[in-house]
């Protein structure tokens, strides 16, 4: 395609003395996103086009190095395992404020109306944080479903602009069926809980967690056998006789334990296993109590007895299992954002990364090259024609993975709002995408006069 080659030429000149990027010359189908085939919207089109595509990235023990690397160095990451016995009240308070104190913006309810100032006393004070005691007892736990992780102890979803729903201001992350937790605090209603995860500290659903001891609650996060989640979000058989681990959903990069107990001739909540995988899953008894009950994932269903090993081929592959997936902040809409996008992704493969853009960005623990107002048009240019396959290119609040090269142009797989991008007379057309999408990066625009590399803060690479 000379075109586009040409086209690239005068991008990427005009980037590097400069001047405001080109306008693009490349085919725009129907969808609006230029450059991008229907061929381009299946994986095996860039596996296909790796002459290295299965050879490993990193093995397990360096995978174990990376992610002791990033639990030990990254301040953002919790190591909930050997917390002492008490903690002071001050770094539990601690761990509230950084979320649950008082706006400073306005903010709109669901039906545009602003959000007064009582309702937000209300929040605050089911908080409760003058009922945190001056050492707290951590009660260990287990999420027993996937559960929303909120920034203040209430299901009120607020927003930054009247009409735009789709960003709950509220909403942090989720957890997933399995975690373990700490918690460490109950709101005043006692319908919430803080909870403390490996990667993030927030309020949860008090229903959404079972207790019991420590030792047990590692014991099973630790178990042998065990199937980790493929798919992008497969689902626990139907079964009437178990309603706590009926269709239960787990997402993908999910370790689950098998249940080694079950007679394979025997049924399992009224169905024959021979056919599904006997997984192990937590279930809350009415005093909150934590018990493992046996459920089914059936094997068409996609997991594997391990991590997928770190490969250009899965990172691709994993990747495009979320194509055209809502996008949901937080993990919210039942989905996930970038940056949940990218972690669940490369968890997939047994690396641990931080939940949050910002935090995954700057990483202690993560190979990162920052970039700031300093570096030129030409030595980002010059990084963004180098990048490889599954390197992560961050700008301010959003990441992006790429996936391969079209005729020397970086393409990007990321879930994303949408895209703009300069036509020939000059103005930006902009395409809402919300889901999860494939694009070129070199046109994309962050502003009218500044592409996504003019703002590129960070490159990671998993290595």
């Amino acid at each position: 395609m000379p075109l586009l080659r040409q086209t690239l030429l005068v991008a990427l000149l005009a980037l590097a003395i400069g001047t405001p990027a080109a306008a693009v010359d490349m085919p725009v189908p129907a969808s609006g996103i230029p450059g991008v085939s229907d061929a381009q919207l299946s994986p095996d089109f860039w596996v296909a086009r790796l002459a290295d595509a299965d050879k490993l990235v990193l093995d397990r023990a360096a995978i174990a190095a990376l992610n002791e690397r990033v639990a030990r160095l990254d301040p953002s990451m919790h190591d909930i395992r050997h917390l002492p016995a008490t903690l002071p009240r001050a770094q539990v308070t601690g761990w509230i404020g950084k979320l649950t104190t008082r706006p400073t913006k306005p903010l709109f309810d669901a039906e545009g109306k602003p959000v007064d100032a009582s309702t937000i006393d209300a929040i605050l004070g089911n908080a409760a944080l003058d009922a945190v005691p001056a050492q707290v007892t951590p009660r260990y736990g287990m999420a027993v479903r996937r559960a929303a992780l909120r920034g203040y102890p209430t299901d009120r979803r607020v927003f930054s602009r009247a009409g735009d729903t789709d960003i709950d201001r509220f909403q942090e992350s989720t957890l997933f069926p399995g975690d373990p937790v700490v918690a460490v605090h109950t709101s005043k209603d006692g319908q919430w809980t803080f909870v403390v995860s490996a990667r993030y500290a927030a309020w949860v659903r008090s229903d959404g967690i079972a207790y019991r001891d420590a030792a047990a609650i590692f014991a099973h996060a630790d178990a042998t056998p065990y199937r980790v989640i493929t798919g992008a979000k497969p689902k626990t058989v139907y079964t009437p006789e178990a309603p706590a681990v009926s269709e239960l959903q787990l997402d993908m990069g999910t370790r689950v334990p098998l249940d080694t107990t079950a007679p394979p001739d025997q049924p399992v909540n009224g169905q024959s296993p021979y056919t599904s995988w006997v997984l192990s899953l937590p279930v809350r008894d009415a005093q909150g109590a934590l018990s493992f009950h046996p459920a089914l994932l059936q094997r068409n269903q996609d997991s594997a007895p391990d991590y997928l090993p770190l490969t250009r081929a899965n990172v691709v592959r994993q990747a495009f299992r979320f194509l055209g997936e809502r996008y949901g902040w937080g993990h919210a809409y039942n989905g996930r954002d970038c940056s949940g996008f990218v972690s669940d992704v490369y968890r997939s493969m047994g690396v641990q990364m931080p939940r949050n853009t910002r935090d995954q960005s700057i990483s202690p623990g993560l190979t990162h090259t920052l970039y700031t107002d300093k570096d030129s048009h030409e030595a980002r240019l010059k990084a963004a024609m180098a990048l490889e396959v599954g390197d992560l290119v961050y700008i301010p609040g959003h990441v992006m993975m790429v996936i391969g090269k079209v005729d020397g142009q970086p393409y990007v797989i990321h879930d994303v709002g949408g895209m703009s991008w300069k036509q020939p007379d000059g103005s930006l057309r902009r395409v809402v995408l919300n889901e999860v999408s494939v694009t070129p990066l070199l046109p994309m625009m962050f502003s009218d006069d500044a592409t996504f590399v003019d703002r590129m803060t960070s490159i990671v690479r998993i290595r």
